[in-house]
This record gives structure tokens, C-alpha cells and sequence, in this order.
């Protein structure tokens, strides 16, 4: 199955109990949108994050990414509830520095997939906090 499809297939999924379980008035939904990887960026190495000590100076992303956000978009527009939707993508895009590159699980082997912290997960969770914020005022 194509991926993208199996993601849209999910969210759908997630979407409907969302609205036919979840209580409005008590509940509030949060979703957070897809962490990027970095395997497609130019680099003195090649194709991916290793060696990179500095932000991107612009986001570059995949077609993947911008094709799962798409999904992402218009799922949660179909929603009946109200889902509060925290879109790390684009931000976290910029952030190539943030992995842990050659300090993965394998000898030679790049992490382009996990994230560092303090850094970049810490800026997700300052974005939930805000959320949390402007919702209790």
C-alpha cells in the first residue's frame, strides 16, 4: 500500500473516533504534525544530516512531507470537533543541526531521523505550552 495512502487511511481513522468520542466541552485535542527528516539535504557529505553544526537558511521540504501535510490539512477540516494543530513540519525543517548525525546506533551509519535535545523537541513542547496557555486564559 502507498504509504501516503496508509497515512490518510489512519488519520481518517483517528478523525472519527475523535469526533464521535471525545466531549468538546471537556476535552481539548491536540495534533502534532509530522517531524521532518533531513536525508535529502545538500551537504559536504552528500545527502544527508552529518557534519551540519547550523540552521538551514530555508526550508526545503520533501514531497513527501508537503503531500502528508496536505493530508493532514484537509483531514482535520473534515473534523467535526475542533483539534488544535500543532505544525512542527516546517519549523523543524530548518533544523538539520538538531540530529544526532554520527552519533547513531551504527558505526558509520547517520541519524537523520531522531532528534538532539535540548533544541528542537524543546521548541514542540514551548509551542504545547503556549497552546495550553492562550487556552487557559
Amino acid at each position: 500500500m502507498d504509504p501516503l495512502v496508509a497515512y490518510e487511511k489512519g488519520l481518517n481513522t483517528w478523525a472519527k473516533w475523535v469526533d464521535d468520542n471525545i466531549d468538546p466541552s471537556k476535552t481539548t485535542v491536540f495534533f502534532q504534525g509530522t517531524s521532518p527528516d533531513h536525508w535529502n539535504i545538500n551537504n559536504e557529505d552528500g545527502n544527508t544530516c552529518a557534519g551540519v553544526t547550523q540552521p538551514a537558511s530555508k526550508a526545503s521540504p520533501s514531497e513527501t512531507i508537503v503531500a502528508g501535510q496536505k493530508i493532514v490539512e484537509k483531514v482535520l477540516g473534515k473534523m467535526t470537533n475542533p483539534v488544535y494543530f500543532l505544525n512542527i513540519t516546517n519549523l523543524s525543517q530548518l533544523r538539520p543541526d538538531g540530529h544526532p548525525s554520527k552519533y547513531g546506533p551504527l558505526p558509520n551509519q547517520n541519524d537523520c531521523i531522531y532528534w538532539c535535545l535540548s533544541g528542537v523537541a524543546d521548541t514542540w513542547n514551548q509551542l504545547l505550552y503556549a497552546f495550553l496557555l492562550q487556552l487557559s486564559n
